[in-house]
């Protein structure tokens, strides 16, 4: 359990920026509490953005995302993690192949197909057992998108977003299974195997940009 506890070249929260974004969290609270604040101010911390992809060591390093106002889903899942560590909960990084993904509309176009590879979330272990949450669709962007944000008690896994007003839900098409830290080769060539295109040219505008290794 020692590694999902660590300071990693991702999930480093030993970073003096990890201060300020946890000061509205009580650090007394019992564990369960605790990851449900956290789970929120995660959440809620950043507008959900998939169009600005930085699949890069210094792109998905938690301690850069959280000078942002706008984050994806893989970095909105290494702030959480690296929150959780930071305060005592284990947790760990899982990835997935989606579709029925809100607010992509015009993603799908840059991407070339529906699928969204890489969708990031969290395992946090509390009670003795290991809990799955989604923090990446804040509420003002489930507002826009005129679904419910994701709630989660830290009991009951919390993957499947709504899509459409409680008629569909997020479909998961693929697990890469879990990790202790970004596995950003992996990440990179996943992207590369589904996305070509991206790999190819440059892209770089207000909006839509992806870096890669």
């Amino acid at each position: 359990m020692e590694v999902y506890l660590k300071d990693t070249l991702f999930l480093d929260f030993g970073n003096q920026r990890f201060d300020s974004f946890l000061a509205p969290i009580d650090a007394s609270l019992p564990k369960h509490e605790l990851a449900i604040a956290l789970y929120y101010l995660v959440r809620d911390a950043f507008i959900y953005d998939p169009y600005h992809l930085d699949l890069t060591n210094e792109g998905l390093r938690a301690s850069q995302v959280l000078d942002k106002k706008r984050a994806w889903c893989v970095e909105k899942s290494t702030v959480l993690a690296a929150c959780a560590r930071r305060l005592g909960i284990p947790s760990r990084l899982g990835y997935a192949i989606v579709t029925n993904h809100i607010g992509v509309e015009k993603l799908t176009n840059y991407l070339r197909r529906d699928e969204i590879v890489f969708h990031g979330f969290v395992e946090l272990f509390l009670n003795e057992r290991w809990v799955k949450c989604t923090p990446a669709f804040d509420r003002r962007i489930c507002a826009m998108n005129k679904v419910k944000p994701l709630d989660w008690d830290g009991e009951t896994d919390s993957l499947f977003q709504e899509f459409d007003q409680g008629k569909r839900f997020m479909e998961y098409r693929h697990f890469y299974g879990v990790f202790d830290d970004v596995p950003i080769q992996l990440m990179n060539d996943e992207m590369r195997k589904y996305y070509p295109h991206l790999f190819e040219a440059e892209f770089n505008t207000r909006e839509f940009s992806f870096v890669h290794l």
